[in-house]
């Protein structure tokens, strides 16, 4: 269990006030640059892709637009695949991964996923978090515990508006993640303190998984692209009590959680098939190369399944 009696802001038992968050926005500082690490990627990918900035953050709308991109050539009755990077902005190969996958296509490196399906992909949702390498936004809420209605984080919100002023019918979304040291290091802390309440510790998996959706797991999917995966980096093993991250094995290499009731960003559509992967960058079998390697294999291990069928 955390304790946030050693957190450095806040007082024990209390949920932090505005105050205390103001003090933690204060601690955080740049670290990277999104202008350098994304937005040139996506200017460099304009010629190929529609590009569309659909919302700007409130804290320096000229620093952190936020950016979609779409297949050109899109059609109507065509089923659409979603992927989203960079929910949470620290989970680096997520926002890489997904503007890697955009690179290959039109590189010529694989199939042209674009003359099957329109392909719809946010590469940073959270781009003040991508610059402060944070899971939290600069209002000490986590993006992907607020997608729901009326919600609290700006960064969900406008993805929320914009994916419903489009009005498809999403088929798949992935949804790129990371689960890192930090978890336990640095965010289960701050969760503790913040909210006032222990935060159990788990084991950090060593190796890639999934996350699919309880309430439709579709197991032949999430097994595709683990297939997929494996080619390409290790899948993380249970830990000795057959789970990851504190939840039961749904199959080796993934785990179910409900996604819209926890306001998680795999819960924002009703496509038929969703899954979140979780790459661990920290592991010594990985570096970052090989991290951004395994999320384009996730993106393409799921829609070569869904050709094939």
């Amino acid at each position: 269990m955390t304790d946030n009696l050693a957190y450095p802001i806040g007082s024990a038992g209390k949920k932090w006030a505005n105050i205390e968050k103001q003090q933690w926005f204060e601690q955080q500082s740049i670290k990277r640059s999104y202008q350098d690490e994304v937005i040139s990627e996506i200017e460099a990918l304009s010629p190929f892709y529609d590009v569309i900035q659909y919302d700007a953050l409130a804290i320096d709308e000229q620093r952190y637009p936020l950016f979609a991109l779409k297949s050109k050539h899109w059609q109507q009755g065509r089923k659409t695949v979603l992927v989203t990077g960079g929910v949470h902005g620290y989970e680096t190969s997520g926002v890489q991964g997904a503007l890697r996958f955009l690179q290959n296509q039109i590189n010529g490196q694989g199939s042209n996923y674009s003359d099957f399906f329109n392909v719809l992909v946010v590469p940073c949702v959270s781009p003040w978090g991508y610059e402060t390498i944070n899971r939290w936004n600069p209002n000490a809420i986590d993006p992907n515990r607020s997608f729901y209605a009326d919600s609290p984080a700006q960064e969900s919100a406008a993805l929320m508006t914009f994916i419903q002023s489009l009005n498809l019918d999403i088929f798949v979304h992935v949804d790129l993640h990371e689960t890192t040291d930090t978890d336990n290091s640095v965010f289960r802390p701050a969760l503790s303190a913040r909210d006032a309440l222990e935060q159990k510790l788990w084991n950090i998996p060593d190796g890639f998984y999934l996350v699919g959706n309880t309430l439709n797991p579709q197991t032949d999917f999430q097994l595709a692209i683990i297939n997929a995966v494996e080619k390409v980096t290790h899948i993380a093993p249970a830990d000795e009590n057959g789970q990851l991250i504190g939840v039961e094995l749904a199959q080796f290499g993934v785990i179910n959680y409900a996604g819209r009731a926890l306001g998680l960003c795999m819960g924002l559509t009703d496509a038929t098939y969703v899954t979140t992967t979780e790459v661990y960058p920290d592991s010594p079998k990985v570096d970052d190369e090989n991290c951004i390697i395994a999320q384009v294999a996730a993106i393409t291990g799921a829609l070569e399944h869904l050709l094939s069928k």
